[in-house]
């Protein structure tokens, strides 16, 4: 009997570690994973800041090289002009997506939700 008693405590023992080694193993895995995803969110915050810069740096090549058949003053303005319109058409884009984003409802999981509930209620 004491011996069944002694096993019982070890297998208990045993489990109380497992648990305790998978928590620490759990924590040790988020932290890990958080680590990487701060890491991938800052070289991608480089990557966007860099991006803008390079966007401009293009619009300057173009203006520079415009000037070479243009006054400076009508190439600057011609790549202004071409900002201009590249925005206007990414606000209409933008736009257009927020007005198929609205109402953020999710018609058509609440449409399956009020189904599911009818055919429960026909069924009972």
């Amino acid at each position: 009997m004491f011996g069944f008693v002694a096993q019982a405590k070890a297998i208990k023992q045993h489990i109380q570690s497992l648990v305790e080694l998978n928590l620490e193993l759990a924590k040790l895995e988020g932290r890990q994973k958080v680590t990487a995803l701060g890491v991938a969110g800052g070289l991608g915050v480089a990557a966007a800041v860099l991006a803008v810069y390079g966007i401009g740096f293009a619009f300057a090549t173009i203006a520079a090289g415009l000037a070479e058949a243009l006054a400076l003053w009508l190439s600057l303005l011609i790549v202004t002009a071409i900002i201009f319109a590249l925005a206007a058409v990414a606000g209409l884009l933008a736009r257009r997506f927020a007005s198929k984003a609205t109402p953020p409802t999710p018609t058509q999981a609440v449409e399956e939700a009020h189904r599911t509930v009818e055919t429960l209620r026909s069924h009972v």
